[in-house]
């Protein structure tokens, strides 16, 4: 008989309503604890017949269920942080508001009024009743429409979040985090509201309709890293960097929109060994095919970003990179995350127009690269620096994202190399770039080898 080895986490419970399309309701939040490394335990207030597509049905359990379930939960384990989504009616809103009164541990409340696909998940007689539960509760976490049905206030920029914020404290709430994923602009913006200060979290707007979940999601890791005793801010400011991952690399299923991805984090830390592995093959076959024919005066590296990255920490590469030597080419050192500056942020940048694009490699240009790169007759793209606003010159960072726009956006077919023809101080450079790294050194050995013939 082996031995145990007990895995101790912290504890979250969900309170809210079974989505059976899986991609909301406690099915979110339970998979968003368990990516934050958190133990979830669920209270179920209603089941709902749900897709991508929308609400089929919807029915409440007896309250006496939804008391037996708070009451087992609550009795057995150490819940360090609890959350609402679906409350439903008047009567389950009462009831976990009497629950609430009890608890020793922070309570973040989502008032889920309608689903993301616009079906109502709330009678309208207990919007108010949220009142009470609210005195209750650490967090609250409005979306727009939630805000102004709660406070008569149209949330429609930062200013009228700031005030419909203020004015839900006046329920007794500890803070509100207004978010705005329902109003319209490229920037969306959540808004936390506290009596000592206002914050505002922003990310890009991701261009899909696929957030299905969106909102139990961010609840869920608020209330996980609440679980795991990270302060307020900290736990939204991690929180809003999560979905928006989430949403970016959403899954791609059922027959409408798809649903946030809840497992990004998990799935992208597990694939950083894998990513270096692969990248080292890739410095291995070109230093048994000894590349240095493609070897820039800077230096070539090779970069490999892990399927979800979004910094330059999640992107693996040589160490002061690989350079020629009488024998041949040769990494100055081995392979980590976050070694390279430049081939990184401009892989980073591509992946903006071509997300599975994920290793690059960059080379020498001169005639005789740019005479074998017609040659191979591939899909070529280039950008000018000459051609960049002045503002854009004075980080080299912005000028990797603008030169990956000017090569990448609006193509039918991602590139496989892209020409930056340099300027003065600035080496010409091709960067070959790929989704996987067999392609990537493929690709490279066979320029190599138009240009030694």
């Amino acid at each position: 008989m082996r031995i145990p080895a007990p895995d101790s986490r912290p504890v979250a419970l969900t309170i809210a309503g079974s989505d059976s399309g899986g991609g909301a309701g406690i099915q979110a939040d339970l998979a968003t604890m368990a990516a934050h490394g958190v133990f979830g335990t669920s209270a179920i207030t209603a089941v709902t017949a749900q897709n991508t597509r929308g609400v089929e049905s919807s029915f409440v359990l007896p309250i006496e269920e939804l008391e037996a379930q708070l009451a087992a939960v609550t009795d057995d384990f150490a819940v360090g942080a609890a959350k609402t989504g679906m409350l439903a009616t008047t009567d389950v809103i009462e009831t976990v508001t009497e629950y609430a009164q009890a608890f020793d541990f922070p309570l973040v409340v989502d008032p889920v009024m309608v689903a993301t696909s616009g079906d109502r998940l709330l009678e309208p007689e207990a919007e108010r009743a949220y009142e009470d539960l609210l005195d209750q509760t650490t967090l609250a976490t409005p979306n727009a429409d939630e805000a102004e049905v709660l406070t008569d206030i149209a949330v429609t920029d930062e200013e009228t979040a700031r005030e419909a914020g203020e004015a839900l404290l006046e329920t007794g709430v500890d803070a509100v985090l207004v978010k705005g994923g329902h109003v319209p602009g490229e920037t969306v913006r959540d808004t936390l509201v506290t009596d000592e200060s206002v914050r505002t979290f922003e990310h890009p707007r991701v261009g899909t309709e696929a957030t299905h979940g969106s909102g139990c999601t961010l609840g869920s890791a608020i209330t996980a890293r609440l679980a795991k005793g990270e302060p307020l801010e900290t736990a939204v400011e991690g929180s809003t960097e999560f979905l928006a991952r989430a949403v970016r690399y959403y899954y791609d299923v059922g027959k409408g929109h798809g649903a946030v991805n809840h497992m990004v984090p998990l799935r992208n830390e597990a694939a950083r060994e894998l990513t270096a592995e692969e990248v080292q093959a890739v410095v291995d076959r070109f230093v048994d095919a000894d590349v240095s024919t493609l070897v820039p005066e800077v230096g070539m590296n090779v970069v490999g970003a892990t399927p979800y990255a979004e910094s330059v920490a999640e992107t693996a590469a040589v160490e002061g990179r690989i350079t020629r030597t009488l024998s041949g080419v040769q990494p100055n050192r081995g392979v980590r995350f976050g070694a390279s500056s430049h081939v990184a942020r401009f892989l980073l940048s591509a992946r903006e127009f071509v997300p599975d694009l994920r290793f690059a490699v960059n080379c020498r240009f001169d005639a005789d690269v740019e005479a074998a790169l017609e040659a191979l007759e591939w899909s070529i793209a280039e950008y000018d620096r000459d051609r960049q606003p002045d503002e854009i010159r004075e980080t080299e960072d912005s000028t990797m994202g603008w030169g990956a726009r000017q090569a990448l956006e609006g193509r039918d077919e991602p590139p496989v190399a892209v020409i930056d023809r340099g300027e003065v101080g600035k080496e010409a450079l091709v960067k070959i770039v790929a989704s996987d790294p067999e392609t990537l050194a493929d690709r490279t050995l066979a320029l190599d080898r138009e240009v030694t013939e």
